[in-house]
């Protein structure tokens, strides 16, 4: 049987990293972990308890306290925190506002990066993010950078929260927010949003799902015949 390998996915806000993550994940068998997820965890936490995005030294500290655990779940992955169900907790306008903020905390990248670097240790894992490749998984062998129009993935996320039943701005102020998103992330000091040398770029703006999933899998199955 070939051994599992790490398989790192990233690109901007709303690509359609997680869901083809998950994917691939299921196709392969592998365990699939949600980075950015990890991220909104902290952002809820700190919000719930009243704690400023922006004071650095106490989200840090509850970045360390919390315990941020995933479970398989249909039709997608449940996140918990301390034990709480917070899947779509974490997908509100409040947390997407603010998550940008906690994750361009040093302290907290540091503690999420040293977690998501222990649960990917044994292999066979798939991760997606923003710097999975670039800094968390830097010898990751096979890294996919997925990228789509500011307008697309606006309209997927669009469709994506009505689909859930959480209340949504318009497309306009999806796109504007989008935009700003990979504004924020892109000119961060620590761990900015960018494409690893060796990863392959994939543009999925008019790929279906199922596409994009044949398209990683291709690579993943060239890389492990390479590996064997």
């Amino acid at each position: 049987m070939k051994k599992g390998i790490q398989v790192a996915i990233d690109g901007p806000a709303s690509a359609g990293k997680s869901t083809v993550a998950k994917l691939v994940a299921k196709r392969f068998n592998y365990v699939y972990c949600d980075t950015g997820a990890m991220y909104r965890v902290v952002t809820l936490a700190a919000l719930d308890q009243g704690i400023a995005v922006t004071d650095s030294t106490q989200v840090s500290q509850l970045a360390r306290e919390i315990k941020i655990s995933f479970a398989p779940g249909e039709p997608e992955q449940r996140v918990f925190l301390n034990g709480r169900d917070v899947t779509t907790a974490i997908r509100q306008g409040r947390i997407d506002q603010n998550v940008s903020a906690v994750a361009a905390i040093p302290a907290v990248r540091e503690e999420m990066t040293n977690q998501q670097r222990q649960i990917a240790e044994e292999g066979g894992i798939v991760m997606d993010g923003r710097d999975i490749g670039s800094t968390v998984l830097p010898n990751a062998p096979v890294k996919i950078f997925m990228v789509a129009t500011a307008h697309e993935r606006a309209r997927r996320r669009y469709v994506e929260n009505k689909a859930k039943g959480i209340a949504t701005a318009s497309l306009e102020e999806l796109q504007k927010e989008i935009e700003l998103r990979d504004q924020k992330d892109s000119s961060r000091k620590v761990s900015p949003l960018v494409q690893a040398p060796d990863a392959v770029r994939l543009d999925t703006t008019s790929l279906t799902i199922d596409e994009v999933v044949d398209r990683i899998s291709t690579i993943i199955e060239k890389t492990l015949n390479e590996l064997a």
